[in-house]
Parts: structure tokens; sequence; C-alpha cells
């Protein structure tokens, strides 16, 4: 047939495409295009006519598609490929408009990505729409440096910044993404800042840097009701309002990292479990072999804080601090914190990673201190009340809380809480069971206190209502266990590992605060405790292609043996 075509044999209509004419065979083009089929079968003038005349299509694509019509084969190229898709959205050929989405989702980068996504939305391309805009939303700040940012619409613009799903790993990065928008055509693009800022989640802002955009960046100086409107947004932040706007989860992989623990020694051991595909893979090993150490990430970052390096020929605990590139898989040192720590709680708050209590050798500190990433500096704070070995720690309302714990003497049931606007610890109601060595995580308004010690490892739940200020129990795991390991995800609380007075646990248990039941979940590869543990968001760590990560809340690390004392023991 294409041979016939190329002929002009047997053909029975001529396309006018701008000054080119092609010629060929109704049937042909019919049983290709739904819109010929409609053309030449429909009733229509062009039924009779022996030459049609096309409008809004490029020759160069006409003859491409009438090619592919006959043959079946077509080459998508850079050149080609808007023309082409323009061209096959109007004729409906679904093959040369997969093949064109094809070729644009593999050129898709930071530079051309939004105009790719608004390309594919204009033709109504809605699976490669789909994929350019959780392309811009996993690479959001690679997208924000490129031309193509600076010339979105104001609208474009609050479309993207109010997705849940950016991968940010701070809401600062939005905001300043917003300046920079702004700052572009600032006499133009100014008066529509108010709108814009609303679309942030300034909530999520630390109330140091909200005081310092009110109080010297020109832009918002320039807006009254924007300067307003942080400044309100600062007044609850201090005030440990509980805010309504939620977090950003991020539409890409989420992994749980598992570092360090105890079994017969102290462990080097990093782990990834990709909550998607429920697998475990082994990835960069610690500097040194760690127990009762301390997790969290912090700005794209795995951070291990402290513990004990217990194995043969050794036997100290750490001041040390490691940072883990999940990008790059490897280590590397920070500076030292102001004392050893083992057992240390751990916990992120206003950008600064926070380590509370601990303890070394037969040393128990009541001692806080917290670490600026960008100073790569440590600054001491208020001390508790009490000291606290093995002591849980979680974070609501920018608020800290210090929860149990060992020390030397008694378990508390004790709880304290550390106000950043006055550096003050204040006492809260106490738990109804003492215990170290306890699982702590927040969710929502809620402190929940996860197994522990108090003489008998425990497997009872207590959850604290922050607004509320009371304490009640939940139901209780299945497996009594101390010194394990807690964290949150999609509303869920993971309790791994532990000790239950005979064996280190690699049992894992998942509570649903939906249903208040606990179910088992995919096991640890072995047995151990006094690990931690904290969840990034992130491609699958330990492939070629990692993606970006986010700040999430770390979990509490708890529990490792210790050759100093016997009441440093891992299941106390």
């Amino acid at each position: 047939m294409d041979m016939m075509r190329s002929h002009q044999m047997l053909t029975d209509v001529t396309l006018e495409v701008g000054a080119e004419h092609y010629n060929a065979h109704r049937v042909v083009l019919a049983a290709a295009s739904p819109y010929f089929k409609a053309m030449f079968t429909g009733g229509l003038k062009e039924c009779e006519m022996s030459r049609v005349k096309l409008q809004g299509i490029s020759p160069t694509a006409m003859h491409k598609l009438i090619s592919f019509m006959y043959t079946g084969r077509i080459r998508v190229t850079e050149n080609t490929v808007c023309q082409l898709l323009a061209a096959a959205t109007m004729l409906q050929v679904p093959n040369v408009i997969q093949a064109c989405c094809d070729f644009l989702e593999r050129q898709l980068d930071p530079s051309n990505a939004i105009g790719i996504a608004h390309f594919a939305e204009q033709h109504g391309c809605l699976e490669l729409s789909k994929k350019a805009n959780q392309y811009i939303e996993r690479r959001f700040i690679q997208i924000c440096r490129e031309e193509e940012f600076l010339q979105l619409s104001a609208n474009q613009l609050i479309q993207l910044i109010r997705k849940d799903e950016l991968n940010v790993q701070d809401e600062k990065e939005v905001y300043n993404a917003v300046l920079k928008w702004i700052k572009y055509d600032e006499d133009t693009r100014n008066r529509k800042m108010e709108d814009i800022l609303s679309a942030v989640r300034c909530q999520f802002l630390p109330p140091k840097f909200l005081n310092d955009q009110i109080q010297k960046c020109d832009v918002i100086k320039k807006t009254p009701a924007c300067k307003e409107y942080l400044t309100k947004i600062f007044k609850d932040l201090t005030l440990h309002v509980r805010t309504a706007v939620k977090e950003r989860t991020p539409n890409i992989p989420r992994v749980i990292y598992v570092a360090g623990g105890y079994f017969k020694q102290s462990l080097d051991i990093l782990e990834g479990f990709n909550i998607d595909d429920k697998t475990w893979i082994k990835l960069d090993r610690l500097i040194v072999p760690r127990s009762g150490l301390g997790c969290a990430f912090l700005k794209g970052h795995f951070y291990a804080v402290g513990g004990r390096n217990n194995t043969p020929g050794n036997s100290y605990d750490s001041d040390w601090v490691d940072r883990y590139n999940p990008i790059l898989d490897e280590w590397m040192p920070c500076h030292p914190m102001s004392c050893p720590r083992n057992r240390v709680g751990v916990a992120v708050m206003d950008g600064l990673l926070y380590a509370v209590g601990g303890g070394e050798c037969t040393k128990y500190h009541n001692s806080v201190e917290c670490y600026d990433p960008e100073m790569d500096k440590w600054t001491v704070v208020k001390p508790m009340h009490y000291a606290r070995l093995a002591v849980g720690v979680a974070v609501v309302n920018r608020l800290l809380y210090a929860i149990g714990g060992f020390d030397g003497t008694i378990r508390h049931c004790s709880v304290e809480c550390y106000h950043p606007e006055n550096d003050e610890w204040t006492m809260i109601p106490p738990m109804y069971t003492e215990r170290s060595g306890a699982g702590v995580c927040a969710m929502d308004k809620y402190i929940y206190v996860i197994g522990g010690y108090n003489g008998l490892q425990l497997n009872t739940v207590e959850r604290y209502d922050t607004e509320k200020q009371v304490w009640d129990f939940v139901s209780s795991m299945k497996i009594q266990r101390s010194a394990l390991s807690v964290t949150v995800l999609d509303g869920r609380i993971y309790a791994m590992g532990g000790y239950d007075g005979q064996e280190f646990l690699q049992d894992v248990e998942i509570y649903d605060p939906t249903t208040d039941t606990w179910t088992e979940g995919i096991p640890l590869p072995s047995g151990r405790s006094g690990h931690a543990s904290a969840v990034c968001y992130g491609s699958n760590c330990n492939t070629q292609e990692r993606g970006l990560l986010m700040e999430t809340e770390p979990s509490l690390a708890v529990g490792a043996p210790s050759s100093c004392s016997p009441s440093t023991s891992y299941y106390k």
C-alpha cells in the first residue's frame, strides 16, 4: 500500500497541508485515525471531496504521520516531538501519541520539566502530565533554580507550592523559592505576595527565621499584610499553639533506617527498610560499632549520636557524632558533643538536633545540648531536673519532652518539658509506670511510651495527650521488650527489636491508633537491642539514583550493655 501511495496508484484523496500535498487512500487513513474515519464516513462534505485542506498541523508532522499510517514506523526526535505530539493528538493516532510521551518522559530534566508538564496538559496527555508533575514535586529544589520556575504565573506558583507531595527538607526552601520568584520582577509581582505566602506552610518555619524575615526582609516589610500574617504565626509558634496545617508528605519511597545495636557485642550495621516493597538493604557500616546510640534525620542526613563501643578489646562511651549521606551511602564525622552520652535521647526541633541525658560509665547526665548542622556546633542548654539514662524523647508543638529513664538509683515515671523560648524545663504529669529503655514517639497531639524496663521487661503502652495533659493506657504489645526502637510512618508506629529478658528480638510490631491494635510486621534481618531508627523520604537506598531526602521526626534510641556498671545493662 505504501508503494502504491508513492506511485499514486488507486489513491482517492489529496491532503493539503500548507504548501504541501499528500496523496493517500481514504481506507488507510480511516483505519489508522478516528479523525479521518469520522471525516470520510460521517456524512461530512469531505466524503465527496478529492482534495481536503487541513489546518493547525505542520507539513513535517503530516508527512511523518502518513508514513506511520502505512508502515507502522516513526522516528521521534527532539526537533520533531512537539509537532508530532500536537498533530497525533489532533488526528487521534494513539501509538504516536504514546511514542512522543515516552520520548518526552525520557527527556525530563529540571530545566524543562515545567514546560513538558504544561505541554502535556494542553494536549490531554494525562499520564505524561502526571509523571512530569511528579518529577517536579520530587525535584523541587533543582526546579526552582531554573528559568522555567521564574516564568511561572502567580496562580501556577501557588498551585505548585500548595502540594502536599512537594519534596523539601525544610519549609525554608519553599519560602526562599517564593522570594526568588517575587524578586525576579518585584514591581509587578509584589502585590501577589500575600496570596502566595498563604500557600507556604509558614507554620513549619523556625521562629528565629520568621522573626528575621519580619525584621529584615524588604519584600515582607513592603507588604504590611504579609508582615502581620507572619507575626501571627510567630506568636502562635512561640505560644506552642497546635497548628491545623499538615506537614508535607512527599509521594516518594519511604525508608526506615536502623543503625547499630547490641548482639553479643556492639554492632556497626546500618540497614534500610523500604516500606513500599518491604525489603531490607544493608548500607555503609557505621564508622565505629555503637549500641545505645541516638539517631535522627535532619536536613536530608541521618545522624548517629553517642552510644557505646562494647566490642572485644573496647569498652567506652562515646561523644562521637557521625552523619550519613543517603545519596552517597557514606558516613562523615561531625563535631563531637561536650561529653560522652550512652543511651542518649535524640530529637529534632526547629532544625536543631537535641541530645538529652544519657550516661558516661557510672555518671548519669541531666545535661542537654543541641547541634546546629549549618554551624557544625553543639551548644549546652538548661539541664533537666533529673539525671536520665535510657530516656525517651519526643517533640510536639515545639516542646521537647524527656520521659522516664534511670538515674543510677531509681527508674523514673516523671516527665519534663523543655521550652526553647525561655530555656527552661518544667515538670508535667508523670506516667503511671516507672520505666527506662522504652520506645518513645509522637503522633499528632499524643506521645506514646512503649515497653521498657521497671525490674521486668514491659509490653504496656502509655499515651500522653499534650493538650489535656493526661495519661492513659492503650493496647499492649504482644511481646514485652526494652531497649527497642520505635518510629512513626503513615500514621502507624513501628516497634522494632529489643530485649525480652532472655533473647535479643528481631520481631517488629506495628500499632494502628485508629483501631488500637498491634499487628506483626516484617522482622529485622537479625535480633538486637540498643539500636536506633529514624524515617526518611527518598528513593530506594543503595540504588544508583537515590533521589532527594526530607527531614522527619526522629525516634528514640535506647538500650546498650555496659562493662562499666551493671546498672546500665541492655535490659534496663
